[in-house]
């Protein structure tokens, strides 16, 4: 799909005009159920849990983006890992990256292992260990390129085929740069996994979880997870992401410009120790995410070096709002060892390259300069 084709699918993907009256903009179906209109003959939409017209435009959009065959829209990005961790069963495995964003390790670690679902971190950076890391228990491989917060990238296809060869499902978070940089699918991912609250959405003002498949089998099975556990997205704020997802390409070309602008100049400066950040040619990752992605997306993070005081940074910035989200057009500032990481131990930070002084920095559509006044301004408070 070339960049024009995408962009015309934001836009009128799946839905055009509405044929009832004309309307540009979508119905909200607001409604939990629907009349049978004959006993006993089965129709599409009965229930708003199994089926809704509002969140089936959504959800037939983004299996369009991603070049897959099946959507599902979920309350949020948790509720749809939760939904397709339910795919397996007591005793399987599942191997993760080594820095996996802390809710999902919360969720493997803290709930599924009590229904005897496996895990182990493992270096999906590196083909050859993944492979040899791979057990008769193995059952699927979960990957984050970039991964949250270090950014270190993964080659999607080398991974999709070690789990092909192996018969194990291959499960991709794209939700740092979505279908408009990046699309595992045609890269032989078999599910691709969105917090649709991040860019898709972009306003912050709405929760949602995606999930795309392409095969037909797994597709029949999982609409059964959706459907049973119930955990969809409302109609209105499927309309709001529908709402959100038409500027995403204006919208990430843009945040992915200046974040690229601001790595660059962040590598220049003494307070940053180490900047991470795939669109820089001197990061591990350049190269793969350069030949599998069209941009290094509005994420990026750094180690504040040790002369500056950490909290006294955090307050001072004032167009980087100090919140636990991505994605937004809002800057964005994060400290993942006390807020997306929290709740797991220090000693699995480290291990994960995941320091007390790492801040991840979320790129808005504020102007580049006013962006970058606000980092130096907040260096030169910060300064012991």
């Amino acid at each position: 799909m070339t960049k024009d084709e995408f962009e015309t699918l934001l836009i009128r993907g799946a839905f055009d005009v509405d044929p009832a009256t004309g309307a540009l903009a979508p119905p909200i179906y607001q409604t939990a159920t629907y009349k049978q209109f004959e006993l006993g003959v089965e129709q599409r939409f009965d229930y708003s849990r199994s089926a809704n017209p509002t969140r089936a435009l959504l959800e037939e959009r983004i299996a369009l983006l991603e070049e897959g065959r099946h959507g599902y829209a979920f309350s949020s990005g948790m509720a749809a890992i939760t939904a397709v961790l339910c795919l397996f069963r007591s005793g399987d495995e599942i191997l993760v990256p080594r820095d996996l964003y802390g809710g999902t390790l919360r969720l493997l670690d803290a709930h599924f292992k009590n229904f005897g679902l496996n895990w182990r971190a493992v270096d999906t950076t590196d083909p050859d260990s993944l492979k040899r890391a791979l057990s008769p228990a193995t059952r699927a491989i979960i990957l984050e390129s970039p991964t949250n917060p270090t950014l270190r990238v993964s080659d999607i296809a080398a991974v999709c085929e070690i789990a092909r060869s192996r018969a194990v499902l291959s499960i991709v978070d794209n939700t740092f740069l979505t279908p408009y940089f990046q699309r595992p699918i045609t890269m032989g991912a078999d599910i691709v996994i969105h917090s649709a609250t991040k860019y898709l959405a972009g306003h912050n003002d709405v929760l949602a979880g995606l999930v795309v498949l392409k095969d037909d089998a797994l597709a029949e099975q999982f609409q059964m997870i959706q459907k049973s556990t119930g955990g969809v997205l409302a109609p209105f704020d499927s309309y709001l992401l529908m709402r959100g997802m038409k500027t995403l390409a204006v919208r990430l070309d843009k945040e992915s410009e200046s974040a690229l602008a601001i790595a660059r100049w962040l590598s220049s400066r003494p307070e940053a120790a180490h900047v991470y950040y795939p669109g820089l040619d001197t990061d591990p990752g350049y190269a793969i995410n350069s030949r599998q992605a069209e941009a290094a997306g509005g994420l990026l993070s750094f180690d504040l070096d040790e002369k500056h005081d950490i909290k006294k940074f955090t307050s001072s910035l004032k167009l980087f709002t100090l919140a636990e989200s991505l994605g937004s057009v809002e800057s964005m500032a994060c400290h993942p060892a006390t807020m997306s990481h929290a709740s797991i131990s220090a000693e699995m930070r480290e291990e994960m390259g995941i320091s007390d002084r790492l801040i991840r920095l979320a790129v808005g559509l504020e102007g580049l300069p006013a962006l970058i006044w606000d980092l130096e301004k907040a260096f030169g408070a910060s300064r012991l």
